[in-house]
C-alpha cells in the first residue's frame, strides 16, 4: 500500500478537493416491477442468498428460478390482483430523504446513491460505474433494507467487492477509502421509534375495545437459517433487536412475541416461532387483538405485505373473533430518515479526514514474496545460531 500524504494536505486546504467527497451507497434488495423479470430476480437471489445455506447444486438455479417465477406470477398477479411492489419507490424516498439530511451538513460533497442487489438498472456494478464516473473515490456502504448482520447485509459487501475488482485497472483501485454500516439493531433511536409506533397504533385502533393485556404484539424479524455454511446468519442481532423493543412495551402489553418471517425452504431449520405460530400462541394466551409490526425490515417489500396478509387470512379462518392489524415498516418516516443520516455522519467524517490509501491489485503477491524472502533469511540465521550453540535452551 502507498500512502499519499499530499492528498491529506490538499483536503485540509481545499474543502472541495476531490478526496473530500463521499459517495454513500444505500443498498436494498429491489423488487420486480415487471413480471417478466421474475426468473432473473430469482436466479440472482438463489445465487447470492440461498447458496449460502441450502444444499442445492448451482446447475439447478436457472430452471428452479423459472419454476419459482411461475409461483410468483400466480401469487402476485392472480391472488393479489396484479400486485406491484412499492419497495423500489419507498427506497427512492429513503435515498432522497437521507441525502437531504446529509447535504444539510456536508453540502454536495456527499451524495447518496441507491443500489439493488437483484434489480437492474441499479445493480451494484452499474451504480458503482456511475459513482466512479462522477469522480468519487471514497465510499460508504450502507445496507438499509434488513436490520441484521453480515449474512444479509454481507451480500451487499460481496457485490461491492466483486464490482470494485472488475472496475479497477491494473495500476490501483480507484476507491481510496471505504466504510461500512453493518446494522442498526442496537441503535436506541430506532428501538424507541419501533416501540412508539406500536404504542401509538394500539391507542388509536385497539384501546377502545381491547385491554392492554389482551392486545397481542408480534414483532417481526427477517427469518434466519440456523445453519448457513458457517456464515453468521443474523439471528443474534435480530434477537437482540426484538428483546430491546420488547423491553419498552412489556410492562404495559404483556402479550408480546417475536415472529420470524421465514422462507419455509425444505431441509432448512429456520428461526422459530414463525409469525403465524407466534400470533396463534398469543391468541391461546387470551389476545383478542394482534398487531403485526415489522421491526427487522426498514423498507416495505413482498414479505411484509403479501406474506403477512397470507398469515392474517389463515389466522382469521381459525380465529375470526380476533382483530388483526398489519403495521407498515418504518419506510420514509421523517424521524427514521433523520436518524439514518445521523448514523452515517461519523463514517463520512472519518472518510473525509483519514489519509488516502492507494491499494494496488496484485500488490499483496509482491509483499508475500518479500515476506517469504525475509522469512527464509531469518530461518537461515536461526539455523546458524542453533549450530553454534547446540545446548542453548536445554
Amino acid at each position: 500500500m502507498v500512502a499519499t500524504p499530499e492528498k491529506l494536505q490538499e483536503s485540509t486546504t481545499n474543502k472541495t478537493a476531490q478526496s473530500d467527497r463521499v459517495a454513500v451507497l444505500l443498498m436494498g434488495y429491489g423488487e420486480v416491477e415487471s413480471y417478466e423479470d421474475f426468473a432473473n430476480y430469482n436466479e440472482q437471489a438463489l445465487n447470492l442468498l440461498t447458496a449460502k445455506f441450502a444444499p442445492v447444486p448451482t446447475w439447478i438455479y436457472p430452471p428452479l428460478a423459472k419454476l419459482l417465477a411461475v409461483f410468483d406470477l400466480h401469487e402476485w398477479s392472480h391472488q393479489h390482483d396484479h400486485f406491484i411492489s412499492p419497495h423500489n419507490a419507498i427506497f427512492e424516498r429513503q435515498r432522497a430523504g437521507i441525502e437531504q439530511w446529509l447535504q444539510e451538513k456536508w453540502g454536495d460533497r456527499v451524495q447518496v446513491f441507491k443500489a439493488f442487489n437483484f434489480c437492474a438498472p441499479f445493480l451494484p456494478k452499474q451504480v458503482l460505474t456511475e459513482i466512479k464516473a462522477q469522480g468519487f473515490d471514497k465510499l460508504l456502504i450502507y445496507p438499509l433494507l434488513v436490520v441484521d448482520s453480515i449474512f444479509t447485509s454481507g451480500i451487499a459487501v460481496e457485490q461491492v467487492n466483486k464490482s470494485l475488482a472488475e472496475l479497477s485497472d491494473q495500476a490501483e483501485y480507484w476507491v481510496k477509502g471505504t466504510r461500512y454500516i453493518p446494522s442498526f439493531y442496537n441503535e436506541p433511536d430506532y428501538i424507541n421509534l419501533m416501540a412508539t409506533l406500536v404504542e401509538e397504533r394500539i391507542k388509536t385502533d385497539l384501546a377502545v375495545a381491547h385491554l392492554p393485556s389482551q392486545s397481542g404484539i408480534v414483532l417481526m424479524n427477517h427469518g434466519c437459517p440456523h445453519k448457513a455454511k458457517g456464515f453468521t446468519s443474523g439471528i443474534d442481532e435480530s434477537q437482540a433487536l426484538y428483546e430491546r423493543v420488547r423491553e419498552k412495551l412489556i410492562n404495559k402489553y404483556p402479550l408480546i412475541s417475536v415472529g420470524w418471517l421465514n422462507h419455509q425452504t425444505p431441509l432448512i431449520e429456520w428461526t422459530q416461532p414463525h409469525a403465524e405460530l407466534a400470533a396463534k400462541n398469543l391468541i391461546d394466551l387470551g389476545a383478542t387483538a394482534v398487531v403485526f409490526m415489522p421491526i427487522g425490515f426498514a423498507t416495505e417489500n413482498h414479505e411484509t405485505l403479501l406474506d403477512v396478509d397470507h398469515i392474517i387470512e389463515a389466522l382469521r379462518r381459525k380465529a375470526p373473533h380476533v382483530t388483526y392489524v398489519r403495521m407498515d415498516c418504518v419506510n420514509d418516516h421523517p424521524a427514521f430518515l433523520k436518524m439514518a443520516a445521523e448514523w452515517a455522519n461519523p463514517q463520512i467524517e472519518a472518510l473525509m479526514t483519514e489519509m488516502s490509501i492507494a491499494a494496488k491489485p496484485g500488490r499483496d503477491q509482491h509483499l508475500q514474496h518479500v515476506h517469504s524472502h525475509h522469512h527464509s533469511h531469518d530461518r537461515h540465521a536461526h539455523d546458524h545460531s542453533h549450530h553454534d550453540h547446540p545446548h542453548s535452551g536445554t
